[in-house]
């Protein structure tokens, strides 16, 4: 009677040892890759800011696509490719001129911080290839004084560093929701600034 109770005992608690097993054999199945062996894609809407427009300084407002594609190289590194086309040129106030940024490609290589489980802020710097062209109808008037020596390609400089600072939330699992802002190129010849605000999503893999 004494030996009936252990193994009955041990005959009930089984299927409950079973259980277990197969849940930490799936749980060690399921371990989440690490960031260093991650990939990722994202697209965002990007604003583009061009500053200090000729002699009068002005400023003007255009807007473009950027697809980017990157990968972790390790925890904390990260480097990528970024490629942007313009959808609406920016029309420089008090002028007959128009900025076009037709199509940019960036590299970068940044470091990201976690702040908590679920967001980084993170910091990257590049070169970008950026080409366009600017419009100027007519030239003669007083208006346009400032920007008659812009040529039609524009920037004159195609290649500038760049930098970008930025902040992404997990919105999901590997889901990130981005903003970011930084400056894209500075055209030597023209002494034009122009500026990148984005924000989008990016998924990693």
């Amino acid at each position: 009677m004494k030996k009936a109770v252990p193994t009955t005992l041990r005959s009930a608690l089984a299927p409950f040892h079973l259980c277990v097993l197969l849940a930490s054999q799936q749980a060690l199945g399921q371990e989440t890759t690490p960031r260093a062996d991650k990939h990722y894609i994202g697209l965002m809407a990007t604003a583009i800011n061009h500053r200090t427009i000729g002699s009068a300084a002005e400023r003007a407002w255009g807007s473009a696509a950027t697809l980017v594609v990157g990968g972790h190289i390790t925890d904390l590194f990260h480097a990528e490719l970024r490629a942007g086309g313009g959808y609406k040129d920016a029309e420089v106030p008090n002028s007959d001129l128009t900025l076009a940024v037709d199509y940019f490609a960036s590299w970068y290589i940044g470091m990201h911080y976690p702040l908590g489980k679920y967001a980084n802020i993170y910091g990257q710097f590049g070169f970008s290839y950026i080409h366009g062209e600017a419009i100027l109808e007519n030239p003669d008037a007083d208006r346009n004084v400032f920007y008659r020596n812009f040529g039609e390609e524009f920037p004159d400089s195609s290649f500038s560093a760049s930098w970008v600072a930025g902040l992404d939330f997990e919105v999901m699992e590997d889901t990130f929701l981005v903003f970011e802002g930084g400056k894209l190129f500075e055209d030597t010849g023209s002494e034009v600034n122009s500026f990148q605000f984005s924000g989008g999503l990016r998924y990693e893999f």
